[in-house]
């Protein structure tokens, strides 16, 4: 192997660890970003069920089983 070649070899190993580096950073983001929809989600699932049953509903929407079933 001669020099350029291992040059050629660290620079792709650099840009690869950047990528992986890239990568991670966003999967992170993801992962808050759906931890913080999901607590929306499920305050608003609480919220339309305590609606539903002001309203006098039977049984909240999370508690009901689709028209189809």
């Amino acid at each position: 192997m001669d020099t350029d070649e291992i040059i050629r070899l660290q620079e792709e190993v650099a840009h690869l660890s950047r990528a992986v580096d890239d990568l991670s950073e966003t999967v992170i983001r993801q992962e808050r970003e759906i931890a913080m929809l999901t607590r929306r989600l499920e305050l608003l699932m609480q919220r339309a069920a305590e609606r539903e049953l002001e309203a006098g509903g039977t049984a909240p929407f999370a508690d009901q089983k689709p028209p189809h079933w």
